[in-house]
């Protein structure tokens, strides 16, 4: 009997090509933070090192691991590892309050949280309101009593750990935290087919007439920027995408315009994603000038609505760089826009630079009426629906709102929008409320705030909403009506959110109302808000 060599090989996952490029040129850079600077060698020494750290915390294939990190080659190290020894990646981000944090760790079972000694504090408060005790490590000392990863990496052999069964279809391998209600976060759960899906794009495998999730160039000369948060889908794809091709991946610790200039031009990047309000501030900055960084060959940017003006703009200074991309944390790929057609067909219709773009490569969008399995007409506004391999499998351990988002393998976006003949989605509203905001474009989940207002003294009914911002794209408000004969201080109900949420969830203004308008079974009518605070028509009490 002849047995071909591929029936007998492991499946080869995006740790193995991403090593496989580390195995060669060893002495080319690899991962870049200002003055830390990895050749391919050293990565790949130091991610067998982490792997076999971790490993000696007890931790087995299929355990979660808790990564609440900051922006730093470290942080991508670690990462790798924990897929490295077939544990699972549960991102942490830092925009939760203590609370939300708290409910996010206990909810995902991480056996260890691995956290940056900037957040030690936070972490430790989280893990010890977990029942399941999870082991707290940090990447580098600090004051809280947890192990240093990274004097533990430093005693372990530089040699690849044994490897992991591969995770079955069904298993989740990397969990993004996406919102959901106070004390109860939904948390998107993703397997291997995430990133089967990139590496076939990588290596040309899925190419059709539409765009791939990250068009690439040449991978021997790119050089990505990781701009965005590593612990979101769009800081975790961009670096991802950078290593599976080959790429040299910079991490920028924290934006801020000038810093990011100055390392887009020193570093001589070729490619970076940015959230809108980051692309705003970097072309306002006074060293943003046409020819200013003549390597730069790609900008993808997502994440939020953006300004056709602000991207119009962007291509006067930049040239044809400029990419669109729409996606969430439970569909990290949905639709793009490719730099060069956004730069030759925008020209063309003007309406184009409204537009995400078409489905992606391997994905399917469909605009569905409520309570319909039908695809509706072109042009009429209805819920996107999508199907793909970066579609979630589900929220995890949460069966009963994995029911309500996926219906025979089609993802429920919550996002309302409508497509054109051509196939290109345009985008009216966000059915889920999520708001928008900050300097990086986070998302406020406003149940998650509403539901916190309810508990405050004198609060009978709450509604967040975000309203129109020049800065920011939108700023988070809120509506309170008040109980009869109470004095409810909104400065005082804006140092609560802040205390309980975090400093994002900060409300911009409060508004004191009599009552809030109501929908027939007795919801609040944002869209009947919305329009009176618009009017004027709202009769504020204080």
């Amino acid at each position: 009997m002849i047995v071909n060599a591929s029936e007998t090989e492991e499946p080869r996952t995006y740790i193995d090509h991403i090593l496989e490029h580390w195995h060669k040129d060893e002495d080319t850079e690899a991962l870049v933070q200002g003055e830390q600077r990895l050749t391919r060698r050293e990565a790949r020494l130091r991610l067998f090192r982490l792997g076999h750290a971790l490993r000696r915390q007890g931790l087995a294939p299929g355990d979660g691991v808790g990564l609440f990190l900051a922006n730093r080659v470290d942080s991508v190290l670690v990462q790798l590892a924990v897929h490295l020894i077939g544990c699972r990646v549960v991102f942490l981000p830092p925009e939760p309050g203590p609370g939300e944090l708290a409910a996010l760790v206990e909810q995902s079972r991480v056996r260890a949280v691995v956290t940056d000694p900037l957040f030690a504090d936070r972490a430790a408060a989280a893990a010890g309101h977990s029942v399941h005790a999870p082991a707290l490590l940090s990447l580098g000392p600090c004051a809280q009593r947890c192990a240093d990863l990274l004097a533990l990496e430093a005693g372990c052999p530089a040699v690849r750990p044994d490897r992991a069964p591969a995770p079955g279809a069904d298993e989740a391998v990397t969990v993004l935290y996406t919102g959901g209600t106070l004390g109860r976060p939904k948390l998107a759960a993703h397997s291997h087919r995430l990133y089967d899906a990139l590496i076939g794009l990588a290596e040309g495998i899925l190419h059709d007439s539409r765009p791939a999730v990250f068009p690439t160039t040449d991978p021997g000369t790119e050089r990505v920027l990781a701009a965005t948060l590593l612990t979101h889908g769009s800081g975790h794809l961009t670096a991802v995408r950078a290593l599976v091709t080959g790429a040299v991946l910079a991490v920028l610790p924290e934006f801020e315009a000038g810093a990011a200039l100055a390392v887009l031009r020193e570093e001589r990047i070729t490619a970076t994603m940015f959230v809108p309000p980051m692309l705003y501030a970097v072309l306002d900055h006074p060293a943003c000038e046409p020819g200013a960084l003549p390597a730069l060959r790609r900008i993808a940017v997502g994440g939020a609505a953006s300004s056709p003006t602000r991207l119009q703009q962007a291509v006067e200074v930049f040239g044809p760089v400029l990419s669109q991309g729409y996606g969430q944390s439970e569909a990290l790929g949905i639709a793009a826009f490719g730099a060069e057609d956004l730069a030759s067909e925008g020209a063309q219709r003007p309406e184009l630079w409204r537009s995400c773009g078409r489905a992606m490569s391997n994905t399917e969008i469909e605009i569905r009426g409520e309570d319909s399995a039908v695809a509706l007409p072109t042009r009429q506004v209805g819920e996107v629906c999508v199907r793909g391999e970066t579609v979630m499998l589900g929220y995890y351990e949460d069966p009963e709102r994995t029911a309500e988002a996926l219906h025979d393998g089609w993802l429920r976006t919550g996002d309302m929008g409508y497509l054109d003949a051509e196939g290109y989605l345009y985008l009216v509203d966000r059915a889920k409320d999520i708001i928008v905001t900050g300097s990086t474009s986070d998302n406020v989940y406003s149940r998650v705030l509403e539901d916190f207002l309810l508990t405050l003294p004198g609060v009978r009914n709450a509604a967040a909403l975000g309203i129109p911002d020049e800065e920011y794209g939108e700023a988070v408000q809120i509506f309170l009506a008040t109980a009869d004969g109470t004095d409810v201080d909104p400065a005082a109900v804006g140092a609560s959110v802040t205390a309980e949420l975090g400093e994002l969830y900060t409300p911009r203004k409060t508004v004191l109302l009599d009552q809030l308008p109501t929908t027939k079974v007795g919801k609040v009518d944002k869209k009947a808000l919305r329009a009176a605070w618009t009017s004027g028509a709202l009769g504020v009490t204080s």
